[in-house]
């Protein structure tokens, strides 16, 4: 290789390469003059600062030896004096870089092959930029591709402009590719590496689905018909839930399509997984009913602080709603966002005989009455003897059998009962320990102090010190299961906003925040969480 080579030589490889690379004539030009340059310095002298210079319109090269102009040379290799420099050039400054023209030279084997590996890293370089830039925006959309190769059951896909990866655990199951195979997948990530692949593609990912939809089901693509949510078990069993913004389009049957053909190609690209289609609706209950499809369901019991469902079923349905291995009750939780519990009418029958027994018993030890007494205060809907000290005493008299008088000494024996429990439960918080200042922070009882105590939290500023985590407890899905962690105060029934409030009061008693930064939220603050609840 000779630096006195063709000219035009030089752009005809330039312009090549950019095409082939689908990358910037000037960045092939740059990597041709860094090579040559780095190939230079190994004639010259490695500390020697030579620079390349190709003229992009006509090919000629040019190498320069820089030089900067200092009082005191220390390295004659880059550096030049003042005196020196203005023989040469009259206008030279201490600081300035003044460039002189080196002589053509012959490259031998061992240049040659460095500056082709410095132009080969340039360009992979460029290459890898061009691919991240033109990828970068494009997540969440569908690719297709040909399979270029397969490592260790990871499938390299060639998208034309750019290089893909499947990862194993992101294809669907007993799924094989082979070279050459047209593949579509769904880009979930791009990112910045400096080798190996850049764009993840995954044909696992619900949103793949739902863009699979948008692709057969005109009414989707143009809007009509939303996707609101997607549950998948790849390869095995989906749910999708669908709602239209035209009352006169029906967002299923426009997903079917005529005799099923546009929910059969969606089937057919997954392998044959089997999709349900399921109308969303704003009520959870209803979105919950119609989730569990095909299982009929007798009734629904929200619990809507702990994000939680009890789904009763007629015995003879319980196996159809709990699904093969769960995965019908399971797919239906990923889709509506609710942790379900299944159980049947007889279970539920049981459950709440038994629950009104537990009642009829709080009240029998607790207000010292006949089990008549007890069972007429449980049917009647009361809970809990502070709910009974709390009512209107009409209500209690109300009730059929009870009088004025009955219902003023059952009220007073129920606050007698709180009395008594709250001393005991003050005299334990004090051998735990518990500062009396803990008392003062709203919204925490004697229970709460006791169960604090227990765990260790005896000051405001223990308390203040805690995560939500920590009084709440969280959850934690992982395989289509949820696990639950129990927080301090599990069993107080108090949401994650509560327990939040509770240690904000706390930060505030001691002295960590203010007042007024922990203000409740303004209103219009109120209901853009409520119109974004309900959307």
């Amino acid at each position: 290789m000779a630096v006195s080579a063709n000219r035009l030589e030089l752009l005809q490889i330039a312009d090549a390469v950019a095409r082939e690379k689908s990358i910037d004539r000037r960045i092939v030009i740059g990597a041709m003059e860094d090579a040559i340059a780095k190939a230079a310095r190994s004639r010259y002298g490695i500390e020697t600062d030579v620079h390349a210079e190709i003229d992009p319109k006509n090919g000629e090269l040019r190498l320069l030896r820089h030089m900067l102009v200092v009082e005191t040379v220390e390295n004659p290799a880059n550096q030049i004096s003042q005196d020196d420099a203005r023989r040469r050039h009259p206008a030279a400054q201490v600081g300035d870089t003044i460039a002189d023209p080196l002589p053509p030279l012959e490259y031998g084997r061992i240049a040659a092959q460095s500056a082709k590996q410095v132009i080969v890293q340039k360009v992979r370089e460029a290459e890898r930029d061009r691919q991240y830039e033109e990828y970068k925006d494009r997540i969440g959309d569908i690719v297709n591709g040909i399979v270029k190769r397969v490592e260790y059951g990871n499938v390299i896909v060639d998208l034309g402009r750019g290089e893909a990866i499947v990862r194993r655990d992101e294809m669907l199951p007993r799924e094989v590719f082979r070279n050459g195979d047209r593949i579509r997948a769904f880009i979930y990530d791009v990112r910045r590496e400096t080798r190996g692949p850049q764009i993840f593609l995954s044909r696992t990912h619900p949103q793949f689905m739902a863009k699979l939809f948008a692709q057969e089901v005109p009414e989707i693509y143009d809007g009509i018909v939303e996707v609101r949510a997607v549950a998948r078990d790849p390869g095995s069993r989906a749910k999708i839930a669908v709602i239209s913004r035209d009352s006169s389009v029906d967002p299923v049957g426009a997903c079917v399509g005529m005799r099923g053909s546009r929910v059969q190609a969606v089937v057919n690209e997954l392998q044959g997984e089997k999709i349900d289609i399921i109308p969303w609706t704003h009520d959870p209950a209803n979105f919950v009913v119609n989730a569990l499809a095909p299982a009929e369901v007798a009734k629904v019991v929200l619990d809507e602080d702990r994000q939680r469902m009890e789904v009763v079923v007629p015995d003879q349905q319980l196996s159809l709603a709990i699904g093969r291995r769960g995965q019908n009750v399971r797919l239906a939780s990923q889709l509506t966002g609710w942790d379900i519990d299944i159980v049947t009418e007889q279970e539920e029958s049981e459950n709440r005989q038994a629950e009104f027994e537990k009642r009829t018993k709080l009240f029998i030890d607790s207000l010292n009455v006949d089990e008549v007494v007890g069972q007429l205060l449980a049917s009647e809907g009361f809970k809990s003897v502070e709910e009974l000290a709390m009512v209107d005493e009409k209500e209690i008299a109300g009730i059929e059998g009870f009088d004025e008088e009955t219902a003023g000494e059952l009220q007073n024996r129920a606050r007698e009962f709180l009395a008594a429990q709250e001393a005991e439960l003050d005299t334990k918080r004090k051998e735990l320990g518990v500062e009396d200042a803990l008392r003062e922070v709203p919204g925490v009882t004697t229970a709460m102090l006791v169960k604090l105590g227990e765990e260790g939290i005896k000051t405001v500023e223990d308390l203040a010190g805690c995560a939500t985590d920590d009084l709440a407890g969280w959850s934690e899905r992982k395989d289509g299961e949820t696990t639950k962690y129990p927080g301090m105060l599990d069993g107080f029934e108090l949401s994650r906003d509560e327990c939040e409030a509770l240690i904000m009061q706390a930060r505030v008693k001691a002295g960590w925040v203010k007042e007024e930064d922990i203000a409740p939220p303004a209103a219009e603050d109120a209901a853009a969480e409520a119109e974004q609840a309900q959307a």
